[in-house]
């Protein structure tokens, strides 16, 4: 394998920096996805990268920081959409041709485009870049999967590829770096020089449609506009244009029905003509190692089981590793906590702190470790290519319901966040399956689901085993999991027999080989999470556990005032007004249950009880009604206002900091315990199946563009909710347990 470039004197490479803008560079990375692209954009940005939204719409935009040259400021590199053309049809492809055009804002048109072609799969890959050439950008071509390409005997002559194209072709390694220096001198050398455009040509008479638009009145156009406008799906708004556009279709229509697949056609020939040139076959291994693979991972028996497995051992990793770095976490805001209480004097500022802020901020970061195994799992079997094989093996269960194969891959990601899920439907063509994926997407446990299930399980059944070895928590995880699954199934096959009914196009995906897991991919993928989630208990969380403490603080009865009155206090303790609790902790008479009382009376305790009759038949009382209402907000603020409302309403005499301590030791007003094993699963159950997501509830409505589909999403999957967290607890009860 040979690359086209020679290695430039340092005079050359000087030159090619003056043509650089005085700003810092814009590089575009496209390519299909599979490609190797995210491998690349990582290696190439290391850690200076970051991820938002375009303007104005959904789709997710990462920009890195590219060292390009020692002596130049670092590239802005913008990684675009994986994508398989730039014809428009989705959102996706509309963004990487705003991007490509530089009509998005803030954003200068790349001055190079670095395409990623994938060497297993040549000419598909190159019917992107023949796209990418009619843009007249600097452009670079990234050859990846050399190696995979000779193991499957394909060998790839980079400089014949180079000469076909008119533009470089780099082979690289991202995981190794290999190639990654020439990819930058090469990017170097074309920037400010346009590129010259595919070479493939039209019938004689589409080309001489080409010519007169070309020549037509007023300002002339080149080819790859002109191109581009005649195959347009939308008219110029120029009136002279628009009618030399559509008399030009109308003369091509008459020679030819088909005329407008001729531009896909000569693509795909000239891209046959390029890669008979390049690719040399030899010999190749009968079965490959990813087809051995394959035969046993995507079995129509032992496949499934498989992937039941490999959940089971990522939900018991997932506990047993957390344990330790949980407890850490537990511990150091208990300490923390224990600090700050004892440098601040009492009263409200230091409630605020230890109880609002500090307890409900800190009930939540303490399963941060929890979710970080699980998005370092998620991006493993992501990167391996398992992941692809997984919605292969899951397409015959999700079409038997009427859904599309493609809706898995949403539907995986909603594991993650329901909200990246939702969006990622875009890849549905039909409007009516798109609509269903969206529908069900919520009922997958996000990772804002994993600390309730955690408090939960650790609070009633950790330590517990079956087998000896085989955590009684993993599998409870895996129930939550795994029931979600199911009632998304049969909602998905109600609405795609009802208002949603439409036939199901099948499955066509692409299986990309299996390969050895970049961690550097995986790490960054990590510190990208734990930092959205820390951001998020830092702004959203800290906020509402600052509110949920005021409403469960005020109003303050008149009694209150003794409590914080340092006099009074004293003057109880030294009239020898004390009595002793079962812990050994002295308190003063008529305070012990005080603060509870103010709780019971608070604006947050009065929303409980307003709501108790109606969630008392699942096993709820009124403190877990705040914590219900807190959760539309979002759902791991459960945990916080449990931390708040348990500091909060706490007894005097109660020793414990730690919320899973909390949560058994609390009691009803009768005495009763307020936890039990039956009520926390049915808890767990509510929690699997409601909507309680307020940035869910936005998505679906912008992806909808109508306020009547997260409207129904929150009414069904609420009702199916309390009906299933109903028939769990009153079915428990008569079974016995409690």
């Amino acid at each position: 394998m040979s690359s086209v470039l020679e290695s430039p004197s340092l005079d050359s490479q000087n030159a090619d920096a003056k043509h650089a803008p005085a700003r810092p560079l814009v590089i575009a990375l496209a390519g299909n996805p599979n490609a190797g692209k995210t491998t690349l954009f990582n290696s190439l940005t290391g850690l200076r990268q970051k991820v938002a939204n375009y303007p104005g719409v959904t789709v997710e935009r990462k920009e890195g920081s590219w060292t390009i040259a020692s002596d130049l400021r670092s590239a802005r590199l913008i990684d675009l959409p994986g994508l398989y053309s730039l014809d428009a049809a989705s959102m996706d492809e509309r963004i990487a041709r705003d991007v490509l055009t530089g009509n998005i804002p803030n954003l200068p048109a790349p001055d190079a485009i670095v395409a990623v072609v994938d060497a297993t799969n040549l000419e598909r890959n190159l019917y992107l870049v023949t796209q990418l050439l009619e843009y007249g950008r600097p452009l670079v071509i990234a050859l990846t999967m050399v190696d995979l390409a000779l193991k499957r005997g394909l060998e790839i002559d980079a400089n014949e590829l180079a000469e076909s194209l008119c533009v470089p072709v780099i082979p690289v390694t991202a995981q190794q770096r290999v190639g990654l220096d020439d990819l930058s001198k090469a990017v170097l050398r074309v920037i400010g020089r346009k590129a010259e455009g595919a070479r493939w040509r039209l019938s004689d008479c589409t080309e001489c449609e080409l010519m007169a638009l070309m020549s037509g009145g007023g300002d002339s156009i080149d080819r790859q506009t002109a191109l581009r406008t005649l195959y347009a799906d939308e008219l110029p708004q120029d009136d002279g244009l628009r009618e030399a556009i559509e008399s030009a279709r109308e003369r091509l229509a008459h020679i030819n029905v088909n005329w407008w697949q001729e531009p896909l056609i000569a693509r795909y020939d000239w891209i046959e003509q390029i890669s008979s040139r390049a690719v040399k076959k030899h010999a190749a291994p009968r079965l490959s190692t990813t087809e051995r693979i394959d035969r046993i991972l995507t079995h129509k028996f032992f496949g499934p089981l498989i992937l039941i497995a490999v959940m089971l051992l990522v939900f018991q990793t997932i506990f047993s590793w957390a344990n330790l770095p949980m407890d850490l976490v537990d511990k150091g805001f208990g300490r923390l906590g224990e600090a700050v209480g004892s440098l601040l004097a009492p009263g409200l500022f230091r409630d605020l702190l230890v109880d609002g802020i500090i307890a409900g901020v800190g009930g939540v970061l303490v399963f941060l470790p929890q979710i970080l195994l699980l998005f370092f799992f998620i991006a493993i079997l992501e990167d391996t290519g398992y992941m692809a094989r997984a919605a292969f093996l899951m397409d015959r269960l999700m079409r038997g319901v009427g859904l599309h194969g493609k809706a898995f891959m949403p539907l995986l990601s909603s594991f993650a966040c329901a909200i990246p899920g939702i969006m990622a439907t875009r890849t549905i063509e039909n409007p009516k399956d798109r609509l269903a994926t969206i529908m069900i997407a919520p009922f997958m446990s996000c990772s804002a689901r994993l600390p309730v299930y955690t408090l939960m399980i650790a609070a009633f059944f950790s330590g517990r085993k079956f087998f000896g070895f085989l955590s009684v928590g993993a599998l409870m995880i895996m129930a939550m999991y795994l029931l979600g699954i199911m009632v998304a199934i049969g909602v998905a096959w109600v609405l795609k027999r009802t208002i949603l009914k439409a036939p199901t196009p099948p499955l066509v995906l692409e299986l990309p080989p299996y390969r050895v897991p970049n961690f550097l991919t995986i790490s960054q993928m990590m510190i990208s999470r734990a930092w959205l989630f820390l951001k998020r208990a830092g702004t959203v969380i800290m906020a509402i556990s600052i509110i949920l403490w005021a409403l469960a603080t005020f109003p303050r009865p008149p009694q209150a005032n003794v409590v914080n009155n340092d006099a009074a206090v004293a003057q109880a303790t030294k009239a020898g007004e004390e009595s002793e609790t079962d812990a050994g902790v002295k308190t003063a008479p008529g305070l012990a249950g005080q603060s509870g009382e103010q709780l019971s009376q608070s604006y947050a305790g009065r929303a409980g009880h307003l709501i108790e009759p109606v969630i008392r038949p699942l096993g709820f009382d009124w403190k877990m009604g705040v914590a219900l209402i807190s959760s539309f907000a979002a759902r791991e603020t459960l945990v916080s206002t449990l931390s708040v409302i348990y500091n909060v309403g706490k007894d005097r005499d109660s020793s414990s900091d730690s919320l899973v301590n909390a949560v058994r030791e609390a009691k009803r007003e009768d005495g009763s315990p307020a936890w039990t094993p039956l009520v926390a699963l049915s808890m767990m159950v509510f929690f699997v199946l409601a909507m309680q997501c307020m940035s869910t509830v936005a998505v679906v409505r912008r992806e909808t563009n109508s306020w009547r589909w997260p409207l129904f999403m929150i009414a069904y999957m609420t009702v199916l909710a309390y009906i299933a967290s109903f028939i769990t607890y009153q079915g428990g009860r008569l079974l016995g347990f409690n």
